[in-house]
C-alpha cells in the first residue's frame, strides 16, 4: 500500500490537483474501495514517525532566514511547458523620454532586459510577504517594498544571491497599501509611511548596505487622520510632490521643509506623473488635473479634464507633449490621450470587448504609443486559483496624425501585474498565466514584440498561489534581468551566461 500512496503523491506533484480528483473518483467504485480498505494497515508507530518528520521539516523551514530558500513549487511541475518560443533580437524603440535628474539614473523602461537565451529563473522565499514595488539602486541592490501580516517593510536585497541584507520595518495601517516610494539621485529610498510622514532612508553607509534615516518630513499637520499618502515623486527642481487618497496634493521643499497643499476634493487611487516643464498630473475618480508649484511651493491647478469613470492607471507621459490615461465609456475600456499643455483631448481608442475590459496596472509608454493590459475579472488571488484565469488581452494604441488607433492586440492573460517596456530591446515583459483543465496555476514571464505584439517567448516562473503577483509591478534591472515580487518573495529572470 505504501507504494500506491507514494505513486499518487508523485503523480500529484507532477500533474497537479487533477490526480487527487481521479483518485477520489476511483474510490467511488466499490471494488476499488474494498481493495484499498483491505490493504490499509498503517501502524501507530509509522503514523507517529510521519507526523514527527512533517513537524521537523516545518520547524526547520520556519527557522531558516528569509531569502535562503526558493519559493516552494505547487503540484503540477510537469503539467505545462517550462519554456516556449525562441530568443528575440533587440529592436530599440525610439523615444524622447528624459531622465529626471532627481531620481536614480536609468528608469526600468530605459534598461535592456533578457532576450530569452535559455533564461534562468531564480526565486527567493520571504514567507507570506507580497513585495509590490521594486526599484534598483545604482549599486545594483534591489529595494523592495514588502507587506506581510506584521505590516509593511522595506528590504535591501543582494542581486547575486537574492537574500535580504537589510530590512526596515515601517509603520502599519490598513488604509493604504504602503508601496509609495522612489529612489532619488543619491540612492536614498524616499518613502511615504502609513503615519503620514515622508522619510529619506540611505541605502548604504560607508559602503555597507543599510536603511538608516537621513531626513524626515512630518505631514500629519497637513494630512488628516484616516487619510494616507498614495504616491510621491520629485519634480525637475528637486521638490517632492505627494498625493493622498482623499485628494490632497502637496509639495515638500527638501532644503527648508516647507510644505504647500491644495485640496482637489476628489478620491485618488493611483500615482503621479511629472514632466520637465514643471507639470504634475493626477488622475482622480472624476478628472485628470495638471498642477504646478507657485512661488511659495503651493500647488495650483492649471487645467482639469473630466472623465466618465475613474482611471484604472496613473497618467503616463508620451512623446510629443501628450499623456495617456484610461477611461470607461458605454461599458468599454478606452485609452484617452490628452495634451499636456492644455488638457485638450487628442483622441481616444476603445480596447478589448464590451463589458470585458478593465485595468488596474500601470500603462507602458512606447514613444507616442501606449500599451494597456486587461485585468478584467481579477479581484484577489482567489481569482486565479487552480487553473482559472481572468479575461485575456494586452493592446497597443498609437497616436498618428492626431488620431488614436489600435495597432495590435494579444490574447495573453496577465491577471494583475501589467507589462513593462524595455526600450533598448523593443520588448514588453508581462506576468502571465495559462488556463489549465488540470487545475494547475502556472505563471510565466512572457516577452512580446513591442512592434507587432507577437509573443516571442515565455518561461515558467512558478506554480500555485504563492507564485502569483497580486498586482506587483514588473521591473527591469540594471544587468539584463527582470524582477517581480510575488505573494511569497521575489523572482528574477535573466539570460544564461
Amino acid at each position: 500500500m505504501v507504494w500506491l500512496v507514494g505513486a499518487i503523491v508523485l503523480l500529484w506533484l507532477a500533474r497537479g490537483p487533477v490526480v487527487l480528483l481521479v483518485a477520489a473518483l476511483a474510490l467511488c467504485v466499490p471494488r476499488v474501495r474494498w481493495w484499498v480498505q483491505d490493504r490499509v494497515h498503517v501502524s501507530r508507530r509509522a503514523a507517529a514517525w510521519s507526523a514527527g518528520l512533517t513537524a521537523a521539516v516545518c520547524g526547520l523551514v520556519l527557522l531558516v532566514p528569509d531569502g535562503w530558500l526558493p519559493v516552494p513549487p505547487a503540484p503540477g511541475a510537469l503539467a505545462g511547458p517550462a519554456y516556449v518560443g525562441r530568443p528575440a533580437s533587440a529592436h530599440p524603440v525610439p523615444t524622447e523620454a528624459p531622465q529626471n535628474p532627481h531620481r536614480v539614473a536609468g528608469t526600468a523602461s530605459a534598461r535592456p532586459g533578457p532576450l530569452g537565451l535559455q533564461p534562468e529563473v531564480d526565486t527567493s522565499w520571504f514567507g507570506l510577504q507580497r513585495c509590490g514595488r521594486l526599484e534598483v539602486a545604482s549599486s545594483g541592490l534591489v529595494v523592495a517594498s514588502c507587506t506581510a501580516r506584521g505590516g509593511p517593510a522595506l528590504r535591501l536585497v543582494d542581486p547575486t544571491d537574492l537574500r535580504p541584507v537589510a530590512t526596515r520595518e515601517l509603520p502599519s495601517d490598513d488604509t493604504c497599501a504602503g508601496d509609495a516610494f522612489y529612489l532619488d539621485d543619491r540612492d536614498r529610498a524616499v518613502v511615504a509611511t502609513a503615519d503620514r510622514e515622508v522619510v529619506a532612508l540611505r541605502t548604504s553607509t560607508d559602503g555597507e548596505a543599510d536603511l538608516a534615516d537621513d531626513t524626515r518630513w512630518d505631514l500629519k499637520p497637513y494630512v488628516p487622520f484616516r487619510d494616507c499618502l498614495v504616491d510621491l515623486a520629485p519634480d525637475w527642481s528637486g521638490r517632492i510632490w505627494w498625493v493622498s487618497a482623499h485628494g490632497l496634493v502637496g509639495t515638500v521643499d527638501p532644503s527648508t521643509g516647507a510644505v504647500g497643499v491644495h485640496d482637489l476634493g476628489e478620491p485618488v487611487r493611483h500615482g503621479l506623473a511629472v514632466d520637465p516643464d514643471g507639470g504634475v498630473y493626477v488622475a482622480t475618480d472624476e478628472a485628470v488635473h495638471r498642477l504646478s508649484a507657485g512661488p511659495d511651493g503651493t500647488p495650483a491647478v492649471g487645467w482639469t479634464t473630466p472623465t466618465d469613470h475613474a482611471s484604472g492607471s496613473a497618467p503616463v507621459l508620451l512623446d510629443g507633449g501628450t499623456l495617456a490615461v484610461t477611461d470607461e465609456v458605454d461599458d468599454r475600456l478606452q485609452v484617452v490621450v490628452l495634451q499636456r499643455g492644455s488638457g485638450e483631448q487628442v483622441c481616444r481608442q476603445p480596447v478589448f470587448g464590451e463589458g470585458d475590459g478593465a485595468t488596474s496596472s500601470p500603462l507602458a509608454p512606447l514613444g507616442t504609443s501606449v500599451v494597456v493590459t486587461n485585468n478584467h475579472g481579477y479581484s484577489s488571488p482567489r481569482s486565479a486559483l487552480l487553473g482559472f484565469t481572468t479575461s485575456p488581452g494586452i493592446a497597443r494604441v498609437d497616436v498618428v496624425d492626431g488620431a488614436c488607433r489600435e495597432r495590435w492586440s494579444s490574447d495573453q492573460v496577465s491577471p494583475a501585474s501589467g507589462a513593462v517596456a524595455s526600450w533598448p530591446n523593443g520588448l514588453l515583459y508581462a506576468w502571465t498565466k495559462r488556463p489549465s483543465l488540470t487545475g494547475v496555476s502556472a505563471w510565466y514571464l512572457t516577452a512580446l514584440d513591442a512592434s507587432t505584439g507577437r509573443s516571442m517567448w515565455s518561461v515558467r516562473t512558478g506554480t500555485g498561489v504563492l507564485a502569483g503577483s497580486d498586482g506587483s509591478e514588473v521591473t527591469v534591472g540594471t544587468d539584463g534581468t527582470v524582477w517581480v515580487g510575488t505573494l511569497s518573495g521575489l523572482v528574477r529572470v535573466r539570460d544564461r551566461e
